[in-house]
């Protein structure tokens, strides 16, 4: 089998993004990063999700992007928005998908892997620059000139199956591929125990993506 570095968050695209890989036929290798976040629900969520979608390995790396600061997301002081906002939010992470990334292509040499899955999405989304094609595409070349994998005639290939899908797409394949969504944690503010405010951006997308979808929502709420 050929092997990936999926890139799981615990939430709700990235457990979708495991089930497509193993779907494809990829051993799969699952990253999760502790980058500083408010809260470490997700990476239980990830540990369950690697679990039941069978990865071959889950591993925990860390990068200090609290340190970084400069978003709802690392810094406790910055609260998270409850109401749509215009612009590129304060909920994004300056250089998160990047450096996420890096770890991915670190890794993904090491163990002998050319493909590296990551649920970005740039329809249902909240307008975060590193999500788009674009993005996707410059890192791929990146990692082509940056790589002894690259250098010696591995073709190195950034996978983002969920880009161009609505959220309702990405509910309605999950839910094909038999993701139990109810242990997934997308809430940029969950409580230890998961649950979600249901206020931020993160849940109101989620949400409205399962109404598209026509399926009910098992997201637990606080």
């Amino acid at each position: 089998m050929k092997r990936a570095i999926v890139l799981l968050s615990g939430g709700l695209d990235s457990a979708t993004t495991l089930a497509i890989a193993r779907s494809q036929g990829f051993d799969c290798f699952a990253l999760s990063v502790h980058y500083g976040q408010r809260h470490d629900a997700e990476l239980v969520a990830a540990k369950q999700i690697a679990a039941m979608l069978r990865a071959r390995e889950h591993r925990v790396m860390s990068v200090d992007l609290a340190g970084v600061g400069g978003s709802a997301l690392t810094d406790p002081g910055v609260p998270v928005p409850e109401l749509p906002t215009s612009g590129i939010p304060i909920t994004y992470v300056p250089a998160r998908n990047t450096l996420l990334l890096s770890l991915a292509l670190g890794w993904a040499e090491v163990v002998g892997a050319t493909d590296i899955f990551v649920g970005v999405n740039a329809v249902d989304y909240s307008g975060y620059p590193d999500c788009r094609p674009e993005f996707i595409k410059s890192f791929e070349n990146l990692a082509q000139l940056a790589t002894k994998a690259g250098i010696e005639g591995a073709r190195l290939k950034i996978h983002a199956p969920l880009i161009h899908m609505s959220k309702a797409e990405i509910i309605r394949t999950g839910l094909a591929l038999s993701v139990d969504f109810r242990i997934t944690v997308s809430c940029y503010q969950a409580d230890e125990a998961g649950q979600a405010c249901g206020k931020c951006d993160s849940c109101r997308l989620r949400a409205a993506g399962f109404i598209a979808a026509g399926v009910p929502d098992p997201t637990r709420y606080l």
